[in-house]
């Protein structure tokens, strides 16, 4: 379609065709499934009585299995807390979240879990 190599990486073309990569496809719905089951999530301003920095993140629970570290409701928190606040502050309504969470993952087209986690501290 584009005349690729089969050894090629398909990043760049993803991005101008915008088309999401499996795991940001991943990414996009656990990222939709927080939003719209926002009730069973506290953010951290909820918890703490005093200004912190991390105050639009997410408080995730203390992980006590890795059955639970590896399920829907602990690795979308830690995918949410690793989104930038541009896009978290967007929560309230919908429509604008969704639109710039897709254009945060077309942008960065991530391949696995663990580039979203680390997107931040490059």
């Amino acid at each position: 379609m584009v005349g690729i190599r089969n050894r090629d990486s398909c990043r760049e073309y993803f991005k101008k065709l915008k088309i999401l990569p499996l795991q940001s496809k991943y990414l996009l719905s656990l990222l939709l499934f927080v939003a719209d089951n926002g009730e069973y999530f506290r953010l951290n301003s909820e918890i703490h009585s005093f200004n912190i920095k991390n105050k639009s993140n997410l408080h995730p629970p203390p992980p006590k299995l890795t059955v639970f570290q590896m399920g829907t409701y602990y690795t979308g928190i830690k995918a949410f807390n690793n989104v930038p606040t541009y896009v978290k502050n967007l929560l309230q309504t919908k429509k604008q979240f969704e639109q710039a969470l897709k254009e945060f993952l077309h942008f960065h087209s991530f391949y696995s879990l663990n580039e979203l986690y680390n997107c931040n501290k490059t």
